[in-house]
């Protein structure tokens, strides 16, 4: 689809930019899908969930000239518009001086149109930035490497979006899958069938309650930090109602014991969030449920199962859970992660500001 779409524009012709209105929605979530660098944090359903948490998200996309000559009777080309990249920008207001715009999993372009584009994004994240307050925007794009287009970007100190993750790739058969797994976790797959661990999947709500409680014990017990319950209804009430993910649990003679977040986006399943119990863990039902999520996102189409947080270092957070996650086989990915584009004239008055009051304090 990508190569149709590529032959059918101008890279040539100059780029145009505006916001995007909710007839775009389909055009921009298809775009995003199919690029392979595209991020479920850029979709239309989860920048509606942005605005549920308080954000402010502002949906921009960049267009080309597309050549057609259908229309024989006129005798000439018919110049259309064809949507070759953009970015959602997200912003919090708060009572901070130095805010930020974000824009994880972009920017998104066309190949071709990425120079261009970047410069014009840029001078609309300027004019955001300058009317919000913020001194800079952060973007996360899902590269393995930092291209040209983004040589004004320095690294970031903090990063939204995992920057190392484990994916699964499900395009193989069934049987090639498990050989390609550690030895442990093919074994405790096949545990947790034999102790009859069963598996469902859902996109109802009442299903919620279920996961919120594993998550939150995992969360105490490893001490993560863990988000409200608020935040997992405004997620699952946004997502669920276009397909986007869903809940699944696994239970063991009457008692769930695992349950995670599932998030389908393009060719990629991602585990988005879980939690476990630890009663019985002989049965290995988190071995079981994983299993089970696996196959189901290949009987979707997916070709990955992405992991998301997951890290080679020993030392790092992530050590713990990547130890289980790696027993699934599966290749290590690393993403350039989070980088900055200062805003200089808001970044100097913001310190101008500062200093100011530090004085006024001083002084007083």
């Amino acid at each position: 689809m990508l190569t149709k779409l590529l032959e059918s524009v101008k890279p040539s012709g100059q780029l145009t930019m505006r916001l995007l209105t909710l007839d775009d929605r389909t055009q921009w979530d298809t775009l995003i899908q199919t690029l392979p660098t595209g991020c479920f944090m850029q979709s239309w359903a989860w920048a509606d969930f942005k605005v549920l948490e308080g954000y402010q998200a502002f949906r921009y996309g960049l267009f080309a000239e597309k050549t057609s000559a259908e229309n024989s009777l006129a005798a000439k080309n018919l110049a259309e518009q064809v949507l070759v990249g953009g970015c959602f920008f997200y912003y919090y207001p708060c009572g901070y001086t130095a805010n930020l715009l974000f824009a994880p999993g972009a920017p998104c372009f066309m190949p071709g149109f990425e120079q261009e584009g970047m410069t014009l994004l840029l001078e609309q994240a300027s004019v955001l930035a300058e009317k919000l307050g913020a001194i800079a925007l952060r973007i996360e794009p899902l590269l393995a490497q930092k291209p040209t287009y983004l040589d004004r970007f320095v690294p970031a100190p903090v990063e939204l979006l995992p920057s190392e993750t484990l994916l699964i790739d499900l395009q193989p058969q069934t049987a090639a899958i498990l050989a390609a797994m550690k030895p442990k976790g093919r074994y405790n797959i096949r545990l947790s069938q034999r102790y009859g661990v069963q598996t469902q999947f859902t996109t109802d709500m009442q299903a919620l309650p279920l996961f919120y409680n594993l998550f939150w014990e995992t969360v105490k017990r490893q001490h993560f930090f863990g988000e409200p319950y608020r935040f997992f209804i405004n997620l699952c009430q946004t997502l669920f109602a276009t397909q986007m993910a869903e809940i699944g649990l696994a239970t063991w003679r009457g008692e769930v014991l695992t349950a995670v977040l599932v998030l389908y986006w393009g060719d990629r399943a991602t585990y988005l969030y879980g939690g476990r119990s630890i009663d019985h863990p002989h049965v290995m039902a988190s071995y079981g449920l994983h299993w089970a999520a696996m196959q189901r996102a290949k009987a979707r189409g997916c070709k990955h199962y992405d992991f998301y947080g997951y890290t080679c270092n020993p030392n790092h957070n992530y050590a713990k859970f990547s130890q289980f996650k790696r027993q699934f086989g599966g290749t290590s990915v690393t993403t350039i992660g989070a980088h900055d584009y200062f805003f200089y004239n808001q970044l100097a008055g913001t310190l101008i500001g500062l200093l100011k009051r530090v004085k006024r304090e001083g002084e007083g």
